[in-house]
């Protein structure tokens, strides 16, 4: 597995603790390391600046995902699908060295890998409506 593809997997991880507990410290995070196998130094600091800006964000996040999330409640979506759309929605909005297309296929391979049948389809929907319409800038930059 390549290290930002782990890094986004940790991540992923973490967000959903986070989601479950409502708890969320440089402590929990460190914590969260020791029961992890050994990463990388990259890997681990990737993972940081995709948890720490997604939760740093999550009010904006959450609303441009509602927006784009039509007839589908926040909190009403599968904890998995909720984290990863947060965390590829910060790398679309956020990462601007990160092509949109790279964001969106982790994302959909997260929501394969841990979600239900039907994640991959609805996480590709929702993040592809968000890149169309919000990231036209970094397209071009």
């Amino acid at each position: 597995m390549r290290k930002r593809t782990k890094s986004r997997d940790y991540a992923l991880k973490f967000l959903y603790q986070i989601d479950i507990t409502k708890e969320s410290s440089d402590k929990d995070f460190e914590e969260f390391w020791q029961n992890q196998e050994e990463p990388y130094a990259e890997v681990k600091e990737f993972a940081f600046t995709l948890v720490k800006g997604t939760i740093e964000n999550l009010k904006d996040i959450d609303k441009k995902i509602t927006d784009y999330a039509v007839n589908w409640q926040l909190k009403r979506m599968a904890v998995v699908d909720r984290n990863i759309l947060r965390l590829a929605t910060f790398e679309l909005l956020y990462l601007k060295d990160i092509p949109p297309k790279v964001s969106i296929n982790e994302a959909v391979d997260l929501a394969k890998k841990y979600g239900d049948i039907e994640s991959g389809r609805f996480v590709n929907g929702i993040l592809d409506k968000i890149n169309k319409t919000e990231c036209l800038d970094k397209k071009s930059s």
